[in-house]
């Protein structure tokens, strides 16, 4: 199954586009095509699910694994040092890219929309969006309930400090604990090679019900805005590439081809999540040791998302050209070291990128409801974010494994079939390394 799957999920998203366009045209009404996408959708919605209810465990299963196996807090705090690092240059990148190609491209400039409002309201909850709430959110009330809200980001905080503990015990009485814990990474992953089957039905569900509901003609009619994105993005995908490169050599291109299926998988149902899982087994079977994977690649999760950052100041510059506002190069820079700040605090907040937009747009004498013009063909950008925040943290992810010399020859080939694997006596790092 895993060797086929990439090919799956191709084919999946062409059925999707078919299938889609079909019943766009052949429905009477828009809310006859609107009632078979929400049925359609129902696909997407499973596998979604099934993602989320395998992510708690599977990072606190495997963060605490990784921690309690580094063996001090100096090793430790080197590597958080050394991914964030990359994180802040990848970020600050990424919000110079999107300025730079929205005033290049000038998507707004001359655009024949109807505008909204003035009191229109976006109905994003921009409220909660700022730096004492967000500080304050990393840290879980109850463990419990950060689990069963799928906060990743509070589920790394608890798994550092349960790591940090467990590794002082671990050759005491910690040590039952750990191999508990151990066997829960186990289980985890097994039921990660489960779930990930019905990734192309995932898939199929979440192109065909887009389509269905909007036609392929929602492309055409922002088609200037869509191609300006995505031009930013590709530009984004040859700067991380390039850093990449820097730093591993040519093997960033055989990481490429080893990420074509979660790439795929992020893409078509621009979800993050929904990758997470391959991430993780496709970035070891790259080399990079799971003490690194299982550390550096929650954190990128939370703090590393350079599509998203990339496209609120790309959106925001969009809006005041939409309005024909002018902003100044002072106004364009200090824009930029806001969206700094409010996009770290993006984890976990849905619909993020457009809540960081609306949040900050009022600073800067814009409209929030302008934010209701991207709003139509949202998810269809949000496919392109998705895809690189997902390349963005498994580069990071490489990048800091290498300069940790923790990188080795893959075991096996990154499209060996994992369905029979025996992994009896072995911890998860040492499963995924085995696979």
């Amino acid at each position: 199954m895993t060797k086929r799957l990439p090919t799956l999920i191709f084919v999946a998203m062409l059925l999707g586009v078919l299938v889609g366009a079909a019943v766009h045209n052949m429905s009477p009404d828009a809310a006859t095509a609107k009632s078979i996408a929400d049925h359609l959708s129902i696909l997407t919605d499973v596998f979604l699910r099934m993602i989320k209810m395998i992510i708690g465990p599977l990072v606190f299963a495997t963060l605490v694994s990784g921690i309690a196996s580094m063996g001090d807090g100096k090793t430790v705090g080197r590597i958080g040092l050394k991914a964030m690092a990359w994180f802040m240059a990848a970020s600050i990148t990424s919000l110079l890219l999107g300025l730079l190609m929205a005033n290049l491209l000038a998507p707004g400039h001359g655009m024949n929309l109807p505008l909204p409002a003035a009191d229109a309201a976006s109905n994003l909850k921009t409220g909660a969006l700022n730096l004492r709430d967000f500080i304050a959110h990393m840290f879980p009330k109850s463990f419990v309930e950060a689990m069963a809200t799928n906060e990743v980001l509070q589920i790394v905080v608890f798994s550092l400090f349960f790591g940090f503990a467990l590794g002082t015990l671990k050759d005491g009485v910690g040590k039952p604990v750990l191999a508990g814990i151990d066997g829960l990474g186990h289980i985890m992953l097994k039921v990660t090679n489960y779930v990930m089957a019905f990734a192309p039905l995932g898939v199929f569900g979440a192109v065909s019900a887009v389509i269905s509901a909007q036609g392929l003609g929602v492309l055409v009619v922002y088609a200037k805005l869509l191609g300006s994105v995505y031009a930013a993005l590709a530009l984004l995908w040859l700067a991380l590439i390039a850093g990449g490169y820097f730093f591993l050599g040519r093997d960033v291109f055989r990481l490429m081809r080893t990420l074509r299926t979660p790439l795929m998988i992020g893409f078509a149902t621009a979800s993050s999540e929904s990758a997470y899982p391959k991430v993780i087994d496709q970035l070891t079977r790259f080399g990079v040791k799971p003490r690194i994977t299982n550390f550096v690649l929650p954190l990128g999760y939370s703090f590393n998302l350079d599509g998203s950052i990339m496209y609120t100041s790309f959106a925001a510059l969009f809006v005041a050209q939409v309005y024909g506002i002018q902003l100044s190069l002072t106004q364009q820079i200090t824009m930029l070291l806001v969206l700094l700040v409010t996009s770290k605090g993006i984890a976990g907040v849905p619909r993020a990128s457009l809540v960081v937009v609306a949040a900050v747009l009022p600073m800067f004498g814009l409209p929030e409801a302008g934010i209701l013009l991207v709003l139509g063909i949202d998810h269809i950008l949000d496919m392109g974010r998705t895809v690189t925040n997902v390349l963005g943290n498994a580069i990071a992810t490489t990048v800091v494994a290498k300069s940790e010399g923790a990188i080795g020859a893959p075991e096996l080939s990154e499209e060996a079939d994992t369905s029979e694997d025996s992994n009896t006596g072995l911890t998860p790092a040492q499963v995924l390394a085995s696979k």
